[in-house]
């Protein structure tokens, strides 16, 4: 078998999708409470507020995946623990890149008056679709450059 048929069979994997896309939800939820918390409450422009809950999904993301998803994945120590979450930092940057860049396009250049209780909801439709859309780039480039499924 070639090394690129390994990866696309490790990659295809049903039941570690299925934990990744639960810990994705997770994270979509921490993402998603994070924006609406700093638009909404706190006063933040949108395109600020993005990129403070994104971070905040990124590391909830990858606590529990680093215990949840990988967990068979990579050393314990702390040295291990730390060179995972910079190249998941690293990995998550272009995903993260390609829902930012769908949020800021969208949010702000198609006008959608969705509101329930003074609540944008439109903030919230947009923000899950560009989650969505990064989650299948997260979840191809961290399986195989930060926990590397594939040895």
């Amino acid at each position: 078998m070639s090394n690129v048929e390994q990866r696309l069979r490790k990659l295809a994997s049903g039941a570690r999708f299925g934990k990744f896309a639960s810990v994705g939800v997770i994270g979509a939820v921490f993402d998603t409470t994070t924006l609406v918390i700093l638009t909404e409450l706190v006063g933040l422009s949108a395109a600020i507020a993005n990129v403070l809950s994104i971070e905040t999904a990124i590391l909830v993301m990858f606590v529990v995946n680093d215990r949840w998803t990988f967990a068979e994945a990579g050393g314990n120590d702390a040295r291990s623990l730390g060179r995972r979450l910079l190249k998941s930092h690293l990995v998550r940057a272009g995903g993260s890149s390609v829902q930012y860049a769908i949020f800021v396009l969208v949010f702000y250049n198609v006008a959608v008056d969705l509101s329930l209780f003074d609540l944008d909801l439109w903030l919230v439709v947009v923000k899950g679709g560009s989650i969505a859309c990064a989650m299948v780039i997260n979840y191809i480039f961290e399986s195989l450059f930060t926990w590397r499924i594939h040895e």
